[in-house]
């Protein structure tokens, strides 16, 4: 009789009441579960340390000091009355500009140039776009050989064209130093921009520059009527995302001059590295983080705003 009573009981399926509720669970939660493993893993990698650095930029947590007393705002203090801090902020907003500015424009141009169909076309791009695999350690290093003095061939190389000898330090003597670190960025992230901008326009309509054509309106009046509105949006876009990259800059730094001499080529990054992982000071550089993160959230906020009126008009 009970074993009767039980059969009744059960649901038509023939399965227990509670995996019937299970599945039902599941089957009304099926979007969450989904995504609940990124979700998590998100968490674990990257809310949690973002938290724990939080904490860590109020503490002492320098390996040389035991403990980890509370110290409120001392780290951010040390770091904004740091001499050498305030320089690799204003070296690193140096160095974004020109690298961007000059990467936006050599860009556009080819950009320009290969908008056209015409024979070895697809090669031609193929060539363009090859540093964009290449790691920034690497191109670091070759451009340090290539611009080292006396072994490299580019003090030679000016000699000859210029008609005397040239005698440049470029790893080590100011400004020179600072060209160098632009033209290896400049020559590994110049097609970065040129892919972005050629997307952009090519999706311009053709017939928009035949009828300028037929109105009589050419060239350089075309370009800013038509050319530069509809590109605007992909030029923010392409702007906001490399300068997102270059004031990041550290490999570059790190193989060509080693931050040297002195602290004459410290960015933010760099600068950081040093007192976190060289002096061991992780308190300071935690908070250093923190400071650099809040001043590039003001500058991309303002970016994003700019594209986002741009993608409306």
């Amino acid at each position: 009789m009970a074993n009767t009573a039980m059969i009744r009981k059960m649901p038509a399926t023939g399965a227990p009441p509670r995996l019937n509720a299970l599945s039902e669970w599941s089957d009304r939660h099926f979007k969450w579960l989904l995504v609940a493993p990124a979700v998590i893993l998100i968490l674990a990698l990257s809310i949690y340390p973002l938290i724990f650095s939080l904490v860590v930029s109020f503490i002492n947590y320098d390996f040389q000091i035991p403990g980890h007393a509370y110290v409120g705002l001392k780290n951010f203090r040390q770091v904004v009355f740091d001499p050498v801090a305030r320089w690799s902020i204003v070296l690193t907003a140096m160095l974004s500009a020109a690298n961007v500015i000059i990467e936006f424009l050599l860009g556009l141009a080819l950009a320009l140039m290969m908008v056209k169909q015409f024979r070895g076309r697809g090669l031609f791009m193929s060539i363009l776009i090859i540093p964009l695999f290449i790691s920034p350690v690497i191109v670091g290093q070759a451009w340090a050989l290539v611009l080292q003095r006396p072994f490299g061939p580019t003090n030679y190389i000016l000699s000859q064209l210029l008609g005397w000898d040239v005698k440049i330090s470029w790893l080590t003597e100011s400004p020179w130093l600072y060209f160098a670190i632009i033209a290896a960025d400049v020559w590994q992230w110049t097609p970065f921009m040129f892919v972005i901008l050629l997307a952009g326009l090519t999706a311009i309509p053709s017939n928009l520059y035949e009828a300028a054509e037929l109105d009589g309106v050419g060239g350089w009046r075309a370009f800013w009527a038509i050319t530069v509105p509809y590109l605007a949006p992909m030029m923010l876009l392409a702007i906001t995302l490399r300068l997102l990259d270059t004031i990041k800059l550290f490999d570059t730094i790190f193989i060509m001059t080693g931050g040297g001499p002195g602290t004459k080529t410290y960015t933010a990054s760099y600068y950081l590295y040093t007192v976190g992982f060289t002096q061991f000071h992780i308190s300071q550089a935690t908070a250093g983080s923190w400071i650099f993160l809040i001043l590039t959230l003001v500058v991309v906020t303002f970016l994003v705003r700019r594209l986002l009126r741009a993608e409306q008009g």
